[in-house]
């Protein structure tokens, strides 16, 4: 991703090509023979684009019997549910402009205030949005924003804990999740640890789901690490989340 965005192409459909191991990421082909047949559908106009995650598992962790994924980034792909291994994680990209505008548009409403803490959870969904707002979001990490003010960009662990202590005001939590796997807390954000959601708590996190991505989700998949805290989520058993301009529905919670 960072190569198509030093050349002036970030934008630039990309296909994996597997060679036999294990792949987490919705870019990559079934199989060499399907990344070809991906390829001349795409060149023919018989495929529409549409944007995945970029993810890897963590093998020294995965030998340690844990299992950790990794979001790198999103990337463009053309979308096929035959040749494509990750279509479960695909949202179609396209024609969602208004829909994004919206979303920003509330934010700025009934979020963006001098004494409203918002922790911005990463993704390009919510970093579109912060554009919208005039705040350059890291794309992987997690920021803070207060009033019209970035306080802090790409925070470890320790760094959102003080943060948080140190705010006076109210404090929300914004997350997108994963396409298709539905994860909001445990993949891709592990800066949000335990200690960080106790601050927080679990009735100020507020997903922003884009009409597209909520045809892929069933449930909001929560893992984060501590049965205390994944179980202060399993008793809560909705979660709020914001679909367009002042548009809220309630998702269930699912906690493996």
């Amino acid at each position: 991703m960072a190569a198509l965005s030093e050349y002036g192409r970030p934008e630039l459909p990309i296909i994996g090509v597997p060679t036999g191991v294990k792949m987490h990421s919705g870019c990559f082909a079934s199989s060499p023979k399907a990344a070809a047949e991906v390829l001349s559908a795409w060149l023919e106009g018989d495929l529409l684009l549409s944007s995945t995650e970029v993810l890897d598992l963590d093998e020294d962790l995965y030998r340690q019997g844990k299992w950790v994924v990794k979001l790198y980034a999103e990337a463009i792909t053309p979308a096929s549910p035959r040749w494509m291994q990750g279509s479960k994680m695909r949202v179609e990209a396209s024609g969602e402009e208004e829909i994004i505008q919206g979303l920003a548009d509330h934010v700025r409403e009934t979020l963006i205030d001098d004494r409203m803490m918002i922790v911005w959870g990463s993704g390009g969904t919510l970093r579109t949005i912060g554009g919208i707002l005039g705040f350059e979001l890291n794309t992987l990490g997690i920021d803070i924003t207060v009033g019209g003010n970035i306080i802090g960009s790409d925070l470890n662990e320790n760094e959102i804990l003080s943060a948080l202590k140190e705010h006076q005001g109210d404090v929300i939590l914004l997350l997108s999740p994963m396409g298709g796997q539905g994860f909001l807390i445990g993949r891709g954000n592990l800066q949000l640890s335990p200690d960080v959601l106790r601050i927080i708590g679990v009735n100020r996190v507020l997903g922003i789901v884009t009409p597209a991505k909520m045809l892929t989700l069933r449930s909001l998949r929560i893992e984060t690490g501590d049965s205390e805290m994944d179980q202060r989520f399993s008793e809560k058993k909705y979660l709020k989340v914001l679909q367009g301009y002042r548009t809220t529905r309630v998702l269930k919670v699912s906690v493996d």
